[in-house]
């Protein structure tokens, strides 16, 4: 299994996957969320060596703009199944003429799509019904952690022993504290259904059984309460590794493949 991030932050989130061999004409790609509209997800697919035909199913997380908003139309226009809990789908309008593409999910039960087995778990977000995944190979295990707005005690359960995690890393909180947002906006942001703080990260981590761990991903960083920098080194020290074996997912490059 590998994945690629197209974008990650508050402008559009996108993460591809990929189980089986792609020079044998075997593989199967599920794209986890989609923020980016049509002709922009077919750029950003493209540098990574992909089309849209090639993805054989949408996994969406929650109904927040930056994570929904191109589904529909990718979906409509390359006749994509899209999974999505019932809250999820709720809360998304733009579902409205996909309905044969919908499949509903339980946020607790696993299911298969081809190569992969998909563990959606809830988590805490100002979002209807939202959730995580955890995409499993049988070789490779890949969490994927953004949008929760504190850790909850069941994380230690779902998240170990994984070989790769994509974990947020939103902000800063003394860049968050001084920066220019208005006070109902930072508290959205550091409030128990926002986003995650550096700090936040770094403990869900340290909680973690990390011995098969081999990448770590610091996603869905603020372009104006953090860095790199301050993410990676936050990741880091919880693990032991050196800054620049965590990999950043950033919005406007994303992250090109990685083994999972």
């Amino acid at each position: 299994m590998r994945f690629a991030s197209l974008g990650s932050g508050s402008e559009g989130n996108a993460l591809l996957v990929e189980s089986g061999d792609s020079a044998a004409g075997s593989a199967f790609r599920v794209l986890i969320d989609c923020g980016f509209g049509l002709r922009e997800t077919r750029r950003r697919l493209e540098r990574l060596g992909c089309e849209p035909g090639d993805i054989g199913a949408i996994l969406v997380t929650h109904e927040h703009s930056d994570h929904v908003g191109g589904v529909f139309r990718l979906a409509r226009a390359h006749r994509i199944p899209v999974y999505l809990t019932s809250g999820t789908l709720r809360a998304s309008p733009q579902a409205v003429g996909a309905e044969d593409l919908v499949k509903v999910i339980d946020s607790h039960e696993a299911f298969d799509l081809p190569g992969l087995r998909v563990e959606p778990f809830p988590v805490p977000h100002d979002a209807s019904e939202p959730v995580q995944y955890v995409i499993d190979d049988g070789q490779s295990r890949l969490g994927v952690l953004t949008d929760i707005g504190h850790p909850t005690a069941h994380l230690p359960k779902v998240l170990s022993r994984l070989t790769a995690l994509v974990l947020e890393t939103n902000h800063d909180a003394r860049m968050l504290s001084v920066c220019n947002y208005p006070p109902s906006l930072k508290r959205r942001i550091s409030g128990l259904y926002g986003h995650l703080e550096n700090s936040e990260s770094a403990a869900i981590l340290a909680g973690l059984d990390c011995s098969e761990l081999r990448q770590v991903v610091a996603a869905h960083l603020s372009r104006q309460n953090n860095t790199p920098h301050l993410a990676r080194c936050a990741l880091a020290s919880t693990l032991g590794w050196d800054a620049d074996r965590i990999h950043v997912a950033d919005q406007d490059d994303g992250l090109g493949w990685l083994e999972g």
